[in-house]
């Protein structure tokens, strides 16, 4: 009769916090082995998010802070100071932001969203939140305009109306500019949407009011009607005004600008085609392209600059977008990568009616962010300092260390400073505003990309800031075809090739192994010196593999091991011949073959990673190879692993030699718990099938399919002491688990689904079972094992966890002259699903991180001291006392899509195991170290965040955090060391979170401040002259002309008004540490002040109260003084 277990009731409730009931074995160690995490030390919070704002759709500049803000169509906004100081805020409505003004040196920022609403945004607190909003309910916003030092704001609508709001109380004002009393009174058509709307910056009340079908009004603010009204045949995009206030110049839809002076409304001044043909015969020029958007910038030494985007003519098909820049007689053209938002002249000063002395522009593009340098000839661009070019190709995979080695930043920095561009301005970044934070966090961090082009980037991510620090590009490697006739056929691939889908790196050795698309591995080395290196050599090897099928599987079992007798004996790299199964009689079959070729020519490498071995998978028999799923390096064992849907292969590549090429089922041996059957020939499949897993899931439905197919190794040998290897596993044509960063660009956005069974692994959807998993440990193969030995531990779709072993020859020469012996130990244990994440622990609780070597050069000297002291492998302690105590010395921890379980070494018994999720499944599992102890973390498909304590596998997290999440999310999701945590959150930013409580209380003080107190420059000086005979600006008294007063109430129904949350009670809630302490007390003497006031007002209403009491008392004494007492 089966025992029943009460633990296994309790698997699924897992929001309970205290620990599932284990047997008594598990009680009793989780007693000797204290956990010290609990639920109050686990917060979700972001932190900060990197990269370029995704779809860009505003910009502004706050001259005097230099601070620039950047809106989006999602409704987000990024703000940016000095490199390091960034900030991200989000609208709640997520409505595009169509336009953003700065209150200039206020600490803030309007924004106006296209769902016509606009919001003030309080940027005096380092997390900005709104103070107010207004809804319009009845006009489309379509323009807004803001003058320098002035709180009322100019709001143009679709209908051709401009209202003016109170920025301060975010009211409307009764004074309403209605379009039908701007035009003439004779025109009847409708002149269209407000573009534009500025005062003059001579005479602040006349305002200048753009509509779109080219009307152009200057309106008299204080008597209420247009001065003068400027006409053109073609549509207007923009106005700008000369600093004088006599001239303006408009752009239209021709590709013309025009510019008029204001006392002449009958025709322009001049009309410039600057792109445009000159006709001989003196007609006008052919039209061009839009004129988008044009800036008029005076100098006192020289020429005005007029700047302007579009305008092209028409006949310059495929060129790209470009900037002009007018000065004088000359006329640059600047051509830029992307489509053109906008842009902004930057100017050394705010006031509009003096000189404005331009110094530099700043474009926004689609996908990029330039900075013109416009006081240097040639106008070079600035260098810019922040992340945002982590989408240069697009991001397939990430990796996250927290707490690296301190000598790694260094390194990398070193190595990278010779790949920086040259040609750049030398001046400083000229957006510079902020301070950065106070944080104490002051361990270092490093974030590494892979991208869809085979480069990878390193970057470092320390104090919540990004820097990248070097730039590996792995298609050098390979042979690039010069054009499309010249494209191999052997790519499975028809874009990216080279895109990198898997990444394993050793930071204490710096070594690095990549897998990418095209089905190849590679590893690289560090080095400070530059080599060359020449390939000469091919030699092949083939190996018989069976190909058969895997039924369902996903219990509790536990299969016995297999003797050794019937373990499959390690491969030799020695060159054989075995004759193929495969069909092969066919002309044209692509057989043996690489997806990519080699480079045959002398490789230079520079200083920094530099390539050790490659391996690829060939085709057999027209089938194309199968993805890695799975890839481990090793460098104190001197190994690598890689694993698809058919088996594994190990690498050995200090002797370049293939230790162990196995299909999954060998890996059992003869104590195979699966009943597998052998299928019917497979007929030949498309090529790019991984390109998208439902159409291959559909497909692989059809079970009539056969495989008997050859494993062939290619090994290509180099003179230089460059190998490169071509290792193939059989072919299969659909994954069980499909690779993280396997989705090609044009579907890596889709929503994330996917539908499973509680096992994970039916038969009808799974055909095999893939090598989702490695990793390498000193531990306890069999329950036999007296001592540690360097093992292989072996994760697999079908949640089986099997062992290998590893005799490593002694270290120092005989490493690379001896052998390394591997033999399979058969299966461990088996969880529910596709095993993601393991890990050991020793007998105290403690983390045993994988043997590594340290680094050295490896471009030494042979007889260098260097190499002979370094190369040693770090051994793994173990506490020898607990262990006696408890007589069991290690314990191994798994998690798959459904589970974790903890395992107790040398006994192979399950002291702990938790149910995760059954609804879900799991995404990405990492084992990480946070205050004083260890977890598991996970992030499911359904978006929840889960921690779990080790051993005892407690539920101590479970938030969930994003309720939708997609493929691109679920491919770059990890977690590392210290509470911190990271993903793509759009295919150009990176969004980084914490989960631990202490960052989350710390993470104010982490913050930079977006508001720094300066001094507002002095306005320009009027001259005596100028002030004595009028000459000079003018200025208007808006409060009394836009005031209640003088205007009135505006219709109610026009607007509402929308408190927000960004006042004391935001700030009172945002407000941490140091600067949260001065806030608090700066909020505590506002309160104190109100209170005071209002008593100091009760005290004079009772004051008052008493003195009309007094009155009336005094008035019944008089007239009561002479009555006697029988007449009351």
């Amino acid at each position: 009769m089966k025992k029943f277990n009460i633990r296994k009731v309790l698997d699924g409730l897992t929001a309970v916090s205290s620990p599932s009931p284990s047997p008594q074995l598990g009680a009793k160690e989780n007693e000797l082995i204290p956990e010290t995490l609990q639920s109050e030390h686990f917060q979700i919070c972001k932190t900060v998010r990197h990269g370029f704002p995704y779809q860009p759709s505003s910009m502004a500049f706050d001259p005097v802070q230099k601070i620039l803000a950047i809106g989006t169509q999602s409704g987000a906004l990024r703000l940016f100071g000095r490199p390091g100081v960034e900030c991200y805020c989000q609208h709640e409505s997520g409505a595009a932001v169509i336009q953003l003004q700065f209150l200039i040196n206020e600490g803030a920022l309007v924004s106006a969203l296209a769902d016509d609403s606009i919001h003030l945004w309080n940027l005096r607190q380092k997390r900005p939140a709104v103070l107010h909003s207004l809804k319009f309910s009845k006009e489309r916003i379509t323009f807004c305009h803001l003058p320098f030092q002035s709180k009322w704001l100019y709001i143009g609508s679709e209908r051709g109306n401009i209202h003016i709001v109170n920025v301060e109380s975010f009211t409307l004002s009764g004074y309403t500019i209605m379009w039908n009393k701007a035009i003439e009174l004779s025109s009847k058509a409708h002149p269209g949407p407000v573009v534009h709307i500025s005062d003059n910056p001579m005479d602040e009340g006349k305002l200048i009011i753009g509509f779109e079908s080219g009307i152009v009004v200057l309106w008299d603010l204080k008597s209420k009607r247009a001065d003068y009204r400027y006409t053109y045949d073609e549509a207007i995009h923009s106005v700008a005004w000369h600093h004088e206030g006599k001239q303006f110049i408009c752009s239209h839809s021709d590709g013309t600008l025009t510019i008029w002076n204001i006392k002449s409304p009958a025709k322009p001044a001049q009309t410039i085609t600057p792109h445009g043909k000159q006709p001989k015969d003196g007609k006008k020029p052919e039209p061009c392209k839009p004129i988008l958007k044009v800036e008029y910038k005076t100098t006192r030494a020289g020429d005005p600059f007029m700047i302007f985007s579009g305008g092209l003519s028409y006949d310059t098909v495929g060129r790209r977008p470009c900037l002009t820049v007018m000065h004088g007689k000359s006329t640059a053209v600047l051509e830029m990568d992307y489509p053109i938002v906008d842009f902004l002249t930057l100017c050394e000063t705010p006031y509009p009616n003096d000189f404005q002395e331009p110094y530099a522009v700043v474009v926004l593009l689609e996908k990029d962010l330039v900075v013109i340098d416009l006081a240097q000839n040639g106008y070079p661009i600035f260098e810019n300092p922040y992340p945002m070019m982590i989408h240069e190709s697009p991001v397939t995979c990430c990796e996250y260390l927290a707490d690296c080695p301190v000598d790694l930043i260094p390194a990398l920095y070193s190595v990278g400073s010779r790949q920086k561009r040259q040609g750049y301005s030398k001046k400083e970044w000229p957006i510079s505003g902020g301070n950065w934070g106070l944080g104490t966090q002051s361990y270092p961090e490093i974030i590494i990309t892979g991208h869809a082009d085979g480069s990878v980037k390193f970057w470092d991510a320390s104090a919540i800031m990004l820097q990248v620090l070097y730039k590996l590009k792995t298609a050098k490697v390979f042979e690039k075809a010069r054009c499309k006739e010249e494209k191999p056929n052997t790519e499975i691939v028809d874009e990216d090739p080279f895109a990198i889908q898997l990444m394993s790196w050793c930071p204490e050795s710096r070594m690095l192994c990549v897998a990418g698309v095209s089905a190849h591995v590679i590893i690289y080395r560090f080095s400070k010196q530059e080599i060359t290196t020449e390939v000469l050599l091919e030699v092949r090897l083939q190996y018989e593999l069976n190909d058969l099928e895997s039924p369902e599987g996903g219990g509790d079992q536990t299969p016995a091991p297999p003797t050794p007798s019937t373990s499959p004996s390690p491969q030799t790299a020695a060159p054989q011949t075995h004759t193929s199964t495969s069909s092969n009689s066919s002309d044209g079959i692509r057989d043996n073959i690489p997806c990519l070729k080699v480079r045959s020519s002398p490789l230079k490498q520079s200083p920094g990673y530099q390539v050790e071995l490659v391996v690829q998978l060939v085709w057999v028999s027209g089938e194309p190879p199968q993805q890695i799923s799975s890839l481990a390096i090793n460098s104190s064992y001197g190994l690598v692993v890689f694993g698809n849907s058919n088996g594994l292969a190990v690498v050995d590549y200090l002797q370049k030699t293939v230790l162990l090429n196995l299909g999954t089922v060998e890996l059992y041996g003869s104590n195979d718990p699966y009943q597998r059957q052998l299928r019917s020939p497979r007929k030949s499949r498309q090529q790019n099938i991984y390109l998208n897993f439902n159409s291959a899931q559909d497909e692989e439905a059809d079970m009539e399919k056969v495989i008997c197919q050859s494993v062939n190794l290619l090994v290509v040998i180099s003179e230089w002491g460059l190998y490169f290897f071509c290792v193939f596993l059989s072919t299969v044509l659909l994954s069980v688990c499909p690779p993280r960063g396997s989705i090609p660009q044009d579907n890596r956005d889709n929503s994330f689904s996917r539908s499973r069974s509680s096992s994970v692994t039916s038969i009808d959807k799974e055909a095999r079972e893939a090598v989702t998993s490695f990793y390498f440990c000193e531990t306890y193969n069999r329950k036999t094992d007296g001592g540690l030995t360097p093992s292989l531990w072996v994760g697999t779709s079908l949640g089986t966890v099997l062992a290998i072993s590893l005799n490593m020859p002694p270290a120092g020469e005989q490493r690379l002259l001896q052998p390394v012996i591997v033999s399979p130990c058969g299966t461990l244990v088996r969880l529910k699903g596709s095993i993601l994440r393991m890990a050991f622990l020793d007998s105290t609780g403690s983390l045993l991180p994988s043997a590594f070597e340290p680094w050295y050069e490896p471009n030494a000297p042979a007889n260098g001291e260097e190499r002979d002291k370094v190369r040693k492998r770090r051994p793994v302690s173990v506490s020898p006392s607990t262990s006696q105590e408890l007589n069991e010395n290690q314990y191994a921890v798994l998690c798959s899509e459904k589970q974790a379980k903890v395992i107790s070494l040398p006994s192979q018994t399950c002291v702990f195991k938790h149910n995760i999720t059954e609804t879900s499944f799991v995404l990405r599992a990492d084992v990480v170290q946070i205050n004083t102890g260890i977890c598991v973390a996970c992030f499911c498909a359904n978006g929840h965040i889960m921690t779990l304590s080790l051993p005892g596998l407690r539920p101590l997290l479970d938030v969930n955090y994003l309720p939708l999440t997609d493929m691109r999310i679920a491919r770059t999701f990890c977690f590392t060391n210290l509470g911190q945590a990271l993903y793509l959150i759009s295919p150009t930013e990176i969004q980084r979170i914490t989960y631990s409580q202490e960052v989350c209380e710390n993470l104010q003080e982490m913050l930079g401040e977006l508001f720094t107190p300066v001094e507002t420059p002095e306005a320009p000086n009027r001259g005596f002259f100028k002030g004595l005979f009028g000459g000079g600006a003018q200025s208007l008294d808006r409060e009394e002309l836009f005031g209640e007063s003088g205007a009135g109430k505006a219709p109610r129904s026009l607007a509402q008004h929308i408190p927000g949350p960004g006042g004391i009670e935001g700030m009172k809630g945002a407000a941490s540490g140091i600067v949260g302490d001065l806030a608090r007390a700066r909020i505590a003497l506002d309160e104190r002040g109100q209170k005071l006031s209002e008593v100091e007002e009760r005290t004079a209403a009772m004051m008052a109260s008493a003195d009309t009491f007094s009155k009336h008392a005094h008035e019944m004494m008089l007239k009561c003084k002479d009555k006697k007492w029988y007449q009351f």
